[in-house]
């Protein structure tokens, strides 16, 4: 089993979603089974195969994050250089075309949120930022095309 790199509060973040749909999410929709089924014939009870689809949801919900939970290796934050980018980092771009910086922590797979600065070291961008130092130039060939950075700072 290949692990994967998470920081420690994308762990706990991980575990607090598994406790909320094993505790809060899945008693619900057992309770909405229940309240379906005791208006009479399932066969043509919307409410009912609909609480059944988002039971089936759940549970690949809840199987998919104890498999991540199982997969994950933490990885400090707090180790490693500052001089390259490594997990963990906060980098400081500049996009040289549209001239904006742009800042990205490089984070695992089951924590990337690209809205919220948070890339995934196995994204395009993250493999093409591993091990650079500040003021190298990078060309990351992405699916909309090649883009191009100079890194400004590494947190």
């Amino acid at each position: 089993m290949k692990k994967m790199p998470i920081t420690q509060e994308g762990l706990e973040k991980l575990r607090q979603e598994l406790t909320h749909l094993e505790t809060v999410e899945r008693p619900m929709n057992i309770k909405a089974i229940a309240e379906a089924r005791s208006h009479g014939d399932i066969s043509e009870n919307a409410e009912y195969h609909a609480a059944k689809e988002r039971q089936s949801f759940l549970e690949g919900k809840i199987n998919e994050l104890k498999e991540a939970l199982g997969k994950a290796e933490v990885i400090s934050t707090d180790d490693g250089p500052t001089d390259r980018v490594v997990f963990g980092r906060t980098i400081l771009l500049y996009d040289l075309d549209t001239e904006a910086e742009i800042s990205y922590q490089l984070v695992g797979p089951y924590e990337s949120a690209p809205e919220n600065g948070k890339i995934s070291i196995e994204s395009p961008l993250g493999r093409g930022l591993i091990g650079r130092s500040v003021g190298d130039e990078v060309k990351i060939k992405i699916p909309r095309g090649i883009q191009q950075f100079e890194i400004l700072d590494i947190r």
